[in-house]
C-alpha cells in the first residue's frame, strides 16, 4: 500500500467520522432549542428525558459490557488477531460471574470466576488461530455459538431453565451530595464497574501508547516481521494480546449479569448482541481506547434512551420500532463511517522465519 492511498484512506476515515459526529452535535442543538422554547412539545419532553439522572445511569450501566468487550477487541486485533468471538466471550462470563455468586455468597469472587471462564474460552480461542492455524473468522464464530448454546444449557441443568435465580449484586458508590446535581449525579451514584471502566480506558491507552509491551502488539499487527527481526517472539505477543481481550471481556460480562443480580439465557440471552457492538465502537473509534468509550456511551445512550421512551410511552411509535433504535444507529454509523483501515497483519498467520 502506497503512502499516498493510506493518507487517502485515513483522511477520509477521519471525514466520514466528523462528518457523524456534526450530525450528532446539530441533531442535539435542535432538540435541545426546541426543548427549551417548547417544554410541553415532544421535543421537551425528549429533552427532558435525554438530560435526566436515570438516562445517564441507564447508559453508564449499559456502557460497561460493551466497553471492557470494546477494550479486549482492540488489544487482539491490534496484535493481529482478529476476535469476534466477543459475544462470546460476555455470554460465559456473565453465566460464570451468577453462578460463582450463586455458590459462593460473593460477587467478587463471581467476577473472578466470570473472568477466568472468559479467559479460559479466549485462550482456546488463541491456541486455535495462533497453533492451529484456524481462520480467525471461524473461530470467532465458534467460540460465539459456544457460549451461546453452553451457557443457557449450564443454566437447564443447574437452575431447570435458562434463567437463573437472583443472586447477590454488587451495591453502588453514592458520593454525598455530588450524587443530587441532576444528570452530572449519575457519575457519583455508579457501580464500581462504571468506575473502573473508565480506569481501564486510561490504563489501556496509556499501555497501548506508553510501554513497551503497547509498542509490541502494534507492530505484531502491522509488521510481524519487523518484531521478529527485533527479538520479540510474535506469538507470545499474540497470545498475550487474545487472552488479555478475555479477561476484559470476562470483566465486562460479569458486571452485566452481576449488576442485575441474574443471567437470562433466553433467545440471544441478556448479552443480546453486545459483543458485536463493542466491535463496531472500537472500530468507530479507530482502535482508540478513548474513541471506542466515546462510541460506546453512544450506542449505550441510545438504547437507555428507547427503554426510557418505551416505559413512559412518549411517543405514538410501536415499541417494536423505538427498540430497533440503538441497532438501526449502528447500521446508520458503519455506512457512513465507511471501511476503517484495519491493521495490515490482521487474520494473517505468521510463524518465525517466515518471509
Amino acid at each position: 500500500m502506497s503512502e499516498a492511498t493510506l493518507r487517502s484512506g485515513l483522511t477520509r476515515g477521519i471525514d466520514s467520522r466528523l462528518l457523524v459526529a456534526g450530525i450528532a452535535l446539530f441533531g442535539l442543538a435542535v432538540i435541545g432549542v426546541l426543548g427549551v422554547l417548547f417544554p410541553s412539545s415532544d421535543a421537551g419532553q425528549l429533552l427532558s428525558i435525554m438530560t435526566s439522572k436515570s438516562t445517564m445511569s441507564a447508559t453508564l450501566r449499559l456502557s460497561v459490557p460493551i466497553a471492557f468487550a470494546a477494550l479486549g477487541g482492540i488489544f487482539a486485533e491490534k496484535s493481529g488477531v482478529i476476535n469476534i468471538g466477543l459475544e462470546g466471550l460476555l455470554i460465559i462470563s456473565a453465566f460464570g460471574g451468577v453462578y460463582f455468586t450463586d455458590v459462593t455468597g460473593s460477587p467478587w469472587l463471581g467476577v473472578a470466576a466470570g473472568v477466568a471462564a472468559s479467559t479460559l474460552l479466549a485462550a482456546v480461542f488463541a491456541v486455535v488461530c495462533i497453533e492451529f492455524r484456524a481462520d480467525q473468522i471461524i473461530a470467532g464464530l465458534a467460540i460465539w455459538l459456544i457460549a451461546l448454546g453452553l451457557a443457557p444449557f449450564a443454566s437447564q441443568v443447574v437452575y431447570g431453565g435458562p434463567n437463573t435465580t437472583n443472586v447477590p449484586t454488587v451495591g453502588t458508590i453514592t458520593v454525598p451530595y455530588l450524587s443530587e446535581l441532576g444528570m452530572v449525579g449519575a457519575f457519583f451514584d455508579a457501580t464500581p464497574f462504571v468506575y473502573l471502566m473508565f480506569v481501564a480506558v486510561a490504563l489501556s491507552w496509556w499501555t497501548l501508547n506508553r510501554t513497551a509491551f503497547g509498542r509490541w502488539v502494534r507492530a505484531s499487527g502491522e509488521n510481524p516481521k519487523a518484531l521478529d527481526t527485533a527479538g520479540v517472539d510474535v506469538q507470545r505477543v499474540r497470545y498475550a494480546a487474545a487472552i488479555l481481550s478475555g479477561i476484559l471481556a470476562g470483566i465486562g460480562g460479569a458486571a452485566l449479569s452481576l449488576s442485575l443480580g441474574q443471567f437470562t439465557g433466553n433467545g440471544p440471552t441478556m448479552v443480546n448482541g453486545k459483543g458485536f457492538i463493542a466491535i463496531v465502537a472500537y472500530l468507530f473509534g479507530n482502535y482508540n481506547p478513548i474513541g471506542a468509550m466515546l462510541s460506546t456511551m453512544l450506542f449505550a445512550g441510545l438504547d437507555a434512551l428507547q427503554l426510557t421512551l418505551q416505559a413512559r410511552d412518549v411517543f405514538a411509535i410501536p415499541q417494536p420500532l423505538v427498540r430497533t433504535i440503538p441497532y438501526v444507529t449502528v447500521i446508520i454509523v458503519l455506512a457512513l463511517v465507511g471501511r476503517t483501515r484495519i491493521p495490515e497483519a490482521a487474520g494473517d498467520h505468521y510463524e518465525s522465519g517466515e518471509d
